[in-house]
């Protein structure tokens, strides 16, 4: 049960969303721009970053929901997404992929952690600044989004259809659905 009175129906972010729509109207606007603007980054793998912090942080529904949307848009599909949250070293992805979770779990656990060594390889496995820095903020906005979520104890489907249902959607219209 959420800590608040949150609309009924509505899981994970979508509760405190409609409960407060004019703060959820920038926040989606971020998870638009960062997950689906212009960027080298295609979108399944910008989502998967984005599942990826959300996994280390254990907010289930941000995890599931966001490993949807990645699924669907990168070519491996639910393979792959499960092999990288498994094993983010996982050699299913290229070397400017590994390195950017690198620095997003650096971010994760604290911005700090990230140093000169994390971007050098980084640029050194082909990452540009502007994929560093969005890699940088995808990380620290889903630490935000992962929190908002859990910190209002929003309750996330068991069944796995439903992320697949939301992330058809997310994949089709985006997140700014007004």
């Amino acid at each position: 049960m959420a800590h608040i009175e949150l609309p009924d129906g509505l899981p994970g972010i979508l509760g405190p969303m409609a409960f407060r729509p004019e703060t959820a109207r920038p926040l989606n606007q971020l998870a638009e721009i960062l997950l689906r603007g212009d960027s080298s980054l295609s979108r399944g793998e910008r989502e998967l970053i984005a599942a990826y912090v959300s996994s280390l942080n254990e907010c289930r529904f941000c995890e599931a929901s966001h490993s949807a949307c990645a699924a669907r848009q990168l070519d491996q599909g639910e393979a792959l997404v499960s092999a990288v949250l498994g094993d983010p070293a996982s050699l299913l992805i290229g070397t400017k992929l590994r390195a950017l979770l690198g620095i997003a779990a650096k971010v994760q656990r604290s911005g700090r952690d990230v140093t000169a060594t994390d971007i050098g390889a980084a640029r050194k496995a082909g990452a540009t600044d502007l994929e560093i820095h969005d890699t940088v903020l995808i990380a620290a906005a889903f630490c935000m989004y992962n929190r908002y979520v859990d910190g209002l104890a929003t309750w996330a489907p068991t069944n796995p259809v439903a992320y697949h249902t939301m992330a058809q959607r997310l994949v089709e219209h985006g997140y700014c659905m007004e």
